[in-house]
């Protein structure tokens, strides 16, 4: 019988992104022991297809959604007890890959833009308004517009014009090329989009956060992290475990 709450974390989309979170959550149970901390698996798959040009342009889908399903399906089996998709554009997926597995296993996926929602939803007042950073893919298919609007709340993606600079920015954290520059760009893109209330929706941009967090608040800037909601979730469950 298993005696130890385990998260699974899908990575790999990519990879630096997904050492990141990891390092989160190692942070977010500090522990004397190592063994005071929950066990985690993380499935690093960056052999998986572009989420983006799946969703786009429906290139290599089927493969993808198999791919995930298939993580998935062996992270259960190895015995996660919440499973995390460290990738925004990937839960345009999700229903789809949970048609591929086990009905039992589908509620071990922590959809990590619905709880962004619902929780934002408890905390700020019906009727906000936030400007979301995020893929082309996740901007393009409203995920976020949608999930907010369920409780009231409004959400702006920037113009098409802008994806270029947003990509650019999650490129460089994929290729781990993050730099004074990358950051200074990113700052930059924080202070001038016209919104106080972001979200990042991309997890490469926490990685960029981290290095701005200082400067973005002192200029008045309110930064929202989905991931942040998704620790606090998994820490209530390592809670309710032990």
């Amino acid at each position: 019988m298993q005696s130890e709450y385990t998260i699974g974390i899908l990575g790999g989309m990519g990879s630096y992104a997904a050492l990141h979170f990891f390092s989160r959550i190692l942070d977010a149970f500090p522990a004397e022991k190592e063994w005071e901390r929950p066990r985690v698996i993380i499935d690093n798959r960056c052999t998986m297809p572009s989420r983006v040009r799946a969703y786009l342009y429906g290139e290599r889908k089927q493969e993808l959604v198999a791919m995930m399903a298939d993580s998935v399906m062996h992270l259960c089996d190895a015995g996660a007890d919440s499973i995390i998709l460290a990738c925004n554009t990937s839960h345009l997926f999700l229903e789809e890959v949970k048609a591929c597995i086990r009905q039992a296993d589908r509620e071990r996926i922590v959809n990590m833009i619905e709880l962004c929602a619902c929780n934002l939803s408890c905390r700020e007042p019906k009727g906000k308004e936030f400007y979301c950073l995020a893929t082309e893919g996740t901007m393009e298919s409203g995920i976020y517009q949608k999930n907010f609007a369920r409780f009231g709340m409004h959400v702006v993606c920037p113009r098409e014009q802008e994806y270029h600079r947003i990509r650019e920015l999650i490129e460089a954290v994929k290729q781990n090329c993050v730099s004074e520059a990358v950051t200074g760009k990113f700052l930059s893109m924080l202070r001038e989009c016209g919104y106080t209330d972001i979200i990042l929706g991309c997890t490469e941009l926490p990685v960029l956060y981290q290095h701005v967090r200082k400067e973005a608040k002192e200029g008045g800037v309110k930064v929202y992290d989905p991931l942040e909601e998704v620790i606090g979730v998994v820490k209530e469950r390592y809670g309710a475990y032990i």
